[in-house]
């Protein structure tokens, strides 16, 4: 995990714009002064070399004219006075040493007798870096500059000069320009990526504002953006806010228009549920009148009282499970506590007056043998409003069944009617994930959008298997801490 974390951020298609684009730009600046700066230096360099050819040209012009006849004499002395003029004269070029030598190459005279004695051959590892035919040559690695000159008089060589010039001040001039635009285009560099972060801040701070409205809008009701700071932005993200805006307030009345429809819907189920629970009540309790009006007349005959007695026992017996069912259903609980048996075979009473109303007949089959560790009161409320679903959906005198069972700790509960079977863009509604936050088109459907929103509540689905004009099977898959609704028909 930490690895993947770490690699993700070592990715630049991860980094955030403000991050990119700075450094983008300080990338540019750096190859453009790295150009720059290497044709700074090559222009400078040829210039170099250029007047160090033309110094050594005037050098060498000079010292061979005055040279010349002195060496056809070979008069040392006059070669050394040569020697010494010319080095007051060209101090610019800062030569370490010259020699003069003759025709069979032994030293006349050189500015460093010491070293270079005359009458002697000049050493071979000291002509080495002498090329023929090239009077200059830089040895940068040496700081080095190699001059030499024939000295022709009448058509035949009748000596050379060598001389060695140290070209370190040039060198020195280069490395000075080259570590002044490396640190100008450094300091550059950075400057500009720090304007342009900046830069890239400011110009994302619309972006960042729009993500954090959404952000916000994820984990609750959505808020609008405050006209003050819609007005300070650009014309295109004014806009932008603007339309935001427009689909917020949409969105808003949207989710209240489908709690206000919820609501409704639950007041009509309730409605419902109230009509046929007291149609329920009130027929035991008719005859428990009876049983009443029995007692007193004939309450002497021991026949008469035991009846009566059964039927006011049946009565009392048949409202007390319908309230218990009721209370079961509607009751708040304060912890979420496991789904029974009792908990599914209650809701059987409570659908019972829907059913009656339209001769319906229940196949009740619930296998359920222990309690379930799943939550009791969101299941109960699933399957009630699936079977009250499935009883409007059936035609009259028709049948509704019931199927709950275990598999492998895994509740599955089936609810089938005998309907016309689901339009196209229900069934389409049921199987999208996350679309019980929004209501069906049709007001019909509210039944099935609430156990839609239960499904998404607890992480489930609703597939549609099969649907026509025999009827439809609604399945129910409730798994610990997740619920799956499949609508099979």
């Amino acid at each position: 995990m930490t690895h993947a974390i770490a690699a993700g951020r070592l990715n630049p298609a991860t980094w955030p714009l403000s991050v990119k684009v700075p450094l983008l730009v300080a990338v540019l600046m750096f190859a453009v002064s790295a150009v720059i700066t290497n044709r700074v230096l090559a222009r400078l360099q040829d210039n170099q070399e250029q007047h160090l050819q033309q110094l050594a040209s005037a050098y060498l012009d000079g010292l061979s004219a005055s040279l010349i006849p002195s060496v056809f004499r070979e008069d040392v002395w006059e070669v050394f006075d040569a020697l010494d003029r010319s080095r007051e004269r060209y101090k610019g070029l800062n030569v370490r040493w010259t020699i003069v030598t003759n025709a069979e190459g032994k030293i006349l005279a050189a500015s460093d007798p010491t070293k270079f004695p005359s009458d002697t051959l000049a050493e071979e590892t000291t002509l080495e870096h002498f090329v023929e035919g090239k009077e200059a040559i830089l040895d940068e690695a040496k700081a080095t500059a190699f001059l030499v000159r024939s000295l022709p008089y009448q058509g035949r060589e009748i000596g050379k000069i060598y001389a060695e010039a140290d070209i370190g001040l040039l060198l020195q001039e280069r490395s000075d320009v080259f570590r002044t635009l490396s640190l100008t285009n450094l300091l550059l560099t950075v400057l500009l990526a720090i304007v342009g972060y900046l830069a890239v801040l400011r110009m994302i701070r619309p972006v960042r504002i729009m993500s954090l409205h959404l952000d916000q809008a994820s984990q609750g009701k959505i808020e609008l953006i405050p006209d003050s700071i819609v007005m300070r932005q650009s014309s295109e993200f004014r806009r932008l806010f603007g339309r935001y805006n427009v689909l917020s307030q949409a969105v808003n009345e949207r989710e209240f228009l489908a709690s206000q429809l919820a609501e409704e819907e639950k007041v009509a189920s309730l409605g419902r549920l109230a009509s046929g629970m007291a149609h329920e009540i009130n027929n035991p309790l008719g005859g428990m009148f009876n049983a009443l009006d029995a007692l007193k007349k004939h309450g002497t005959r021991e026949q008469v009282r035991g009846t009566s007695i059964r039927l006011l026992e049946h009565g009392l017996t048949g409202i007390r499970d319908l309230v218990r069912s009721t209370l079961a259903s509607y009751r708040a609980d304060p912890r979420p506590r496991d789904l029974t048996f009792a908990d599914l075979d209650d809701l059987r009473l409570l659908v019972k007056p829907e059913a009656k109303n339209k001769k319906l007949r229940l196949e009740w089959k619930n296998e359920i043998e222990k309690a379930v560790h799943l939550p009791a009161v969101p299941v109960r409320d699933a399957v009630l409003n699936l079977l009250l679903n499935a009883c409007t959906s059936s035609k009259e005198e028709g049948k509704v069944k019931f199927h709950a069972r275990v598999e492998s700790g895994i509740l599955i509960a089936d609810v089938s009617d005998q309907g016309n079977g689901l339009p196209a863009h229900i069934q389409e509604y049921l199987e999208r994930d996350g679309a019980g936050s929004v209501p069906l088109d049709k007001r019909s459907g509210l039944g099935l959008w609430i156990v839609k929103r239960l499904c998404d509540e607890m992480n489930g689905k609703l597939t549609v298997v099969m649907s026509g004009a025999s009827g439809t099977t609604i399945r129910l898959t409730v798994r610990p801490k997740t619920v799956e609704l499949v609508h099979a028909a």
